[in-house]
């Protein structure tokens, strides 16, 4: 079982990206299981034509801290195994807090145990990275970091920073950077900026998005661009993308029993 934690700015296209990936690999016959980390709950829309899923958060408060798997688990498309850990009410508790509750009752249920995915992708908010939003890098669930970001100023700054956490944990025996993915969003200097970001954090860009109005209309539709336009050319680059990730990954899902 490979696991993939990827990260970056919120609004980047993090979900975009781990969606059409999961496809991806699904479409290759591989089990997937996709866990949004983040609170907005919005991770796996796309993989259900747009409609909300119960996050583990809202079960267990429904169900007195004994939400049952299949209930935290559901299918979407391509098969893909989609989880929504959620957050709390707003304004009051500690979203970090309610994604480490999350990762703890799937463990609790024996989720990979059940399902045994090939390839587990934790989809995570990297606008801050402590409490719960490391989780996926500290306590040893993901394998390999890989890091969602443009050439703006901002999410150039979060992807530095979710590299020094990357940097701190990995000597630790935890997980360890994959490299930068770039989706485009045009800004001048775009492709040098993140090549400069790459240099600095001894990483590299591992693959490379164009900014295309094709996700755009994928996601007016609630879908991902593999299943609404499948032969384009975005289609095209997330499929490349799949390969470059296995391949920064160390091919681990062609070696798997």
């Amino acid at each position: 079982m490979l696991k993939i934690a990827v990260y970056g700015k919120g609004g980047i296209g993090k979900s975009t990206t781990v969606s059409n990936l999961s496809v991806a690999f699904a479409r290759r016959g591989l089990k997937v299981m996709q866990i949004g980390c983040d609170p907005k709950a919005d991770s796996t829309i796309n993989l259900h034509t747009g409609k909300d899923v119960e996050t583990v958060l809202n079960l267990i408060r429904k169900n007195g801290n004994a939400p049952k798997l299949e209930d935290m688990v559901t299918e979407g498309y391509a098969g893909v195994l989609c989880v929504e850990a959620g957050g709390p009410t707003p304004g009051l508790g500690c979203a970090g807090r309610g994604i480490i509750a999350a990762m703890e009752k799937l463990e609790e249920c024996r989720a990979f145990e059940v399902y045994k995915p090939d390839i587990v992708f934790y989809d995570v908010l990297g606008d801050v990275v402590c409490g719960g939003f490391a989780m996926p890098i500290r306590e040893g669930y993901a394998e390999k970091v890989f890091i969602v970001t443009s050439g703006e100023n901002m999410a150039i700054h979060a992807a530095a920073n979710i590299a020094e956490a990357v940097k701190n944990f990995a000597s630790r025996g935890y997980a360890t950077l994959g490299g930068l993915i770039l989706n485009k969003r045009n800004v001048p200097r775009e492709i040098e900026k993140v090549e400069e970001l790459a240099a600095d954090i001894n990483s590299k860009i591992v693959g490379s998005l164009d900014f295309s109005v094709t996700v755009q209309q994928a996601d007016e539709l609630g879908k991902t661009v593999l299943e609404a336009f499948p032969d384009s050319v975005a289609a095209a680059q997330y499929i490349k993308l799949a390969d470059s990730v296995i391949e920064a990954c160390g091919g681990l899902v062609d070696d798997r029993p």
